[in-house]
């Protein structure tokens, strides 16, 4: 369930992040950008294809890990035949990886971006069609600190977690590499780097994208930049920066 709920959001990122940033990148302009953006939407943001590639995979990825973590809690209980809640607090939880640290440090990351993007808008307005690359850059006109850390660090965890996720998946991580190998130290290495090599490219562009042109947009005038500022002042970090 992890594995084949993260294929189905892949599809989702995909196309969100050549939304967000490569299209940007190549147009050079957000107004430019917000009409692709717009043609693209109804088929991942659909009442069908939303819950299919976002909604229940993200929450089938993040309860499955969840669940494995108990699940392996357990197995080490059984294994070493802990039978009293003293031997119980002997006996310490599996360690969490990097790749799963960096997931658990998503998840308030994306909600917050999810809740200003699709949940706020909706609840206060009545639906979010408004919602657009020029919201994101009336942000960050609006709140400059706020959104270049928040999204800096969205981006930043997202790129590090889906790579290794990825690598994992096709056994590309340094501790996948077989024992019978040669070489094994030296593989390892070249693993580590090339995984990491890969985050920094996809971060690097994503951020290059999203924040580079999208960031500098700047604020959006008349009734709809009003509207976006109804939107950001309704949120709790608003009254505190």
């Amino acid at each position: 369930m992890q594995k084949y709920s993260s294929y189905a959001f892949s599809v989702f990122a995909s196309f969100h992040i050549a939304n967000t940033a490569i299209i940007p990148l190549l147009t050079r302009s957000v107004p430019e950008s917000n009409r692709y953006l717009l043609l693209t939407r109804p088929y991942y943001q659909s009442a069908l294809t939303e819950p299919l590639l976002v909604a229940l995979p993200l929450v089938a990825h993040i309860a499955s890990g969840i669940a494995l973590r108990f699940f392996r809690r357990r197995q080490a209980l059984h294994r070493y035949g802990a039978e009293t809640q003293t031997d119980r607090k002997t006996i310490p939880w599996p360690s969490v990886s990097g790749t799963s640290a960096l997931g658990y440090a998503l998840i308030p990351l994306a909600g917050f971006h999810v809740w200003t993007t699709r949940v706020l808008p909706t609840y206060m307005h009545g639906d979010n069609s408004m919602i657009s690359l020029s919201y994101i850059s009336h942000g960050f006109a609006l709140k400059p600190f706020i959104s270049f850390a928040g999204f800096t660090a969205l981006i930043g965890v997202g790129a590090w977690h889906f790579t290794w996720g990825w690598a994992k998946w096709l056994n590309l991580t340094p501790p996948q590499v077989s024992e019978t190998e040669s070489k094994r130290h030296l593989i390892k290495k070249r693993r580590w780097y090339a995984i990491n090599g890969v985050s920094a490219v996809l971060a690097g562009l994503w951020l290059a994208g999203g924040l580079g042109i999208v960031g500098r947009g700047g604020k959006t005038g008349g009734w709809i930049g009003r509207e976006f500022d109804e939107l950001y002042n309704a949120m709790p970090l608003s009254r505190l920066i």
